[in-house]
């Protein structure tokens, strides 16, 4: 349980496998979807992307928003989660220095993970964004910083009938940030999961 400005939030963390001095890479905050519409922290799309992580070197931290799980609090449509969201960073990255971080969001997730990057600056940028499933038909999905583009990847399914790619085409085009397309993938990637995982890990890779 991670203390938030409601109350306990409930959290798990997933850790790598390392040799012997080693170090994690940092640590990664994964958001979850719409908690209204049966979104948790335990979520396929979630679980996969701290699987992604955590195969790079990465501790992964999952977390329920307020009002989900033993978490304390009522839904908020996304004022109070981005509060939730800061608060298990603040925890995460607790530390001198601080851990490296990375952030990824899926569905209403992306949308609560875009304003924290806003809210944290560029002094506290992360290393590494990942947003899947970006929730642009019913949020306000905050631009992602021009600066961070390159360590940004944003995946979506050719087929998601909850948030049309056409929406987060129109919400990546002014910004000219790049959406990775999944042929034929729905909004929950079923069946394309280990496709899903394999870019989050290339693109963790690649370091930047």
């Amino acid at each position: 349980m991670v203390q938030g400005p409601v109350g306990g939030i409930e959290a798990l963390e997933d850790l790598p496998t390392l040799h012997a001095g080693e170090a994690p890479r940092g640590v990664a905050v994964i958001a979850h979807p719409h908690p209204l519409f049966a979104g948790t922290m335990d979520n396929k799309v979630v679980q996969t992307l701290a699987r992604a992580f955590v195969q790079c070197g990465w501790r992964a931290v999952r977390f329920n928003f307020r009002g989900v799980g033993a978490t304390e609090g009522v839904h908020d449509a996304g004022r109070g989660e981005l509060d939730d969201l800061l608060a298990v960073i603040d925890h995460a990255t607790a530390g001198s220095p601080p851990a490296p971080l990375a952030l990824a969001g899926f569905s209403f997730g992306s949308f609560v993970v875009s304003h924290a990057v806003a809210a944290l600056g560029s002094q506290q940028a992360p290393r590494q964004l990942v947003l899947v499933g970006t929730a642009a038909t019913r949020f306000a999905v905050a631009p992602i910083p021009h600066d961070l583009h390159a360590r940004t990847l944003v995946v979506h399914g050719e087929h998601d009938d909850t948030v049309p790619l056409a929406d987060v085409m129109n919400w990546a085009r002014p910004q000219t940030l790049p959406v990775t397309v999944v042929p034929g993938g729905s909004h929950f990637f079923h069946g394309q999961l280990p496709l899903l995982r394999n870019l989050v890990a290339r693109h963790l890779a690649a370091g930047f």
